[in-house]
């Protein structure tokens, strides 16, 4: 069986909805810049296509909707390639936001990391009690320029703070109790859920729900601008120092031993 960038990123239509999965799991779905540019394609043809009403994005396998950032892909990384590193979760990021059809975020297991940014990205989130999220980049020694903004819109300065510093992953009752889960069912509903919410939502009037969406995206916008020029920069200086890469390969070794 051949192991393609395609085959890490599945896309298929089923009733006007168009499912897209993660599909890495025997790395727990973490993403590297191949899999990142399939999925902002996937998404700007779900924008065109006018047979597209609404996206689901999961991941495959039992654990994980995605474990963040591929860390054999970032421990290589020098300033200058940071730099373009933040650039792509720019593009990615802005087409979420800018994507006017409905998004909703169906979480087979955790979501770390970058992967938390995305399913907080997205309208509406379903999970069941595996579905643990949150920020661990510090313990990989990764700078959390864009999941502070991304959490601290969402919580407020304190949790994101907390979240931040701590690096901890967040169990499902609490991440619905905080609104970062919609809604919390038995693992096997999640996908069913997520099909009907989006189902739900693409029935809703098309121009008043684009205009919401454009309105969300306008509020955002200054603070999603400084995010990513600040990311730019302290990002460049970590990768440069060497920290980074060194923290990540230390991480990697303790997950061998």
């Amino acid at each position: 069986m051949s192991d393609t960038t395609e085959d890490h990123v599945l896309a298929e239509t089923l009733d006007g909805i168009r499912l897209i999965t993660l599909n890495r799991p025997k790395r727990l779905n973490a993403w590297d810049a191949p899999m990142r540019a399939r999925l902002l394609a996937l998404l700007a043809e779900a924008a065109a296509a006018a047979e597209v009403q609404a996206v689901v994005l999961t991941g495959a396998g039992e654990r994980a909707f995605c474990a963040g950032q591929d860390l054999n892909e970032g421990k290589t990384f020098d300033g200058d390639r940071a730099e373009g590193w933040i650039e792509e979760w720019r593009a990615l990021y802005g087409a979420i936001r800018a994507f006017e059809k409905p998004l909703v975020c169906a979480l087979n297991g955790l979501a770390a990391g970058s992967a938390f940014q995305v399913a907080l990205l997205c309208d509406i989130r379903i999970g069941h009690a595996g579905s643990k999220m949150g920020q661990p980049e510090i313990n990989s020694g990764i700078v959390s320029a864009t999941g502070f903004w991304i959490i601290r819109e969402m919580l407020g300065l304190s949790r994101a703070i907390e979240m931040v510093l701590t690096g901890r992953m967040a169990e499902a009752e609490e991440c619905h109790r905080l609104g970062l889960l919609h809604h919390l069912v038995p693992a096997g509903e999640v996908l069913p859920t997520a099909m009907r919410v989006a189902t739900e939502l693409a029935a809703k009037p098309k121009l008043a729900f684009r205009l919401n969406k454009q309105r969300f995206r306008e509020a955002t916008q200054p603070g999603f601008d400084e995010t990513f020029a600040a990311a730019r920069a302290l990002h460049r200086q970590a990768f440069s120092d060497g920290h980074s890469q060194q923290v990540m390969q230390r991480f990697l070794d303790r997950g061998r031993a």
